[in-house]
């Protein structure tokens, strides 16, 4: 019981007064430190981002597309902060300087070996529970896509090669290869 109420509870404030450098996201009060990035990730989350950026651009569409590091503040306290390998968010109000303040509409986590228990489990709770309508945990070591429509409580898996669907913009599918 004691060990309880003597918890710490982190909040936004403690990840801005970090170390220069050092990286880290909060949930629930809770901060998690995040390992580099290996250069499979990056080169997954450039990919990515230029093939929504030039969806979006060729469309009019009135969506951005963010890479990380990218603050979103999912919920109205100050006990959550995460930054999404991809956020992709349409409503301009939710936007500021320090970045997205509630659900972007389509986030995406490129999974690495320190962040499977984050991205399959903490995030989804997180991203579920702020509104985020799709996300999507891409495990290259799988080379598998995992595709939720949180809006709609379906989950679909994609190997890479395979078109997948993104469900907030008919017509429009990726393929990983």
């Amino acid at each position: 019981m004691d060990a309880l109420r003597n918890e710490i509870i982190y909040t936004i404030d403690d990840i801005y007064a970090l170390p220069d450098g050092e990286r880290a996201e909060l949930i629930d009060g809770q901060i998690y430190y995040m390992a580099p990035p290996s250069r499979t990730h990056q080169m997954l989350v450039s990919k990515l981002n230029q093939l929504i950026a030039n969806y979006i651009d060729s469309n009019n569409g009135g969506c951005e597309v963010f890479p990380a590091p990218f603050a979103v503040f999912p919920n109205k306290d100050s006990t959550s902060y995460v930054e999404p390998d991809l956020s992709v968010i349409c409503d301009p109000g939710l936007l500021d300087e320090k970045g997205c303040h509630g659900a972007p509409d389509w986030v995406i986590e490129i999974v690495s070996p320190s962040s499977k228990s984050m991205d399959y489990f903490r995030k989804l709770f997180l991203y579920r529970a702020c509104g985020v309508r799709e996300y999507w945990i891409v495990d290259p070591a799988k080379q598998l896509v995992t595709a939720y429509q949180l809006d709609n409580e379906t989950v679909e898996h994609y190997s890479f090669g395979e078109d997948i669907p993104v469900a907030i913009w008919e017509g429009f599918s990726i393929k990983l290869i």
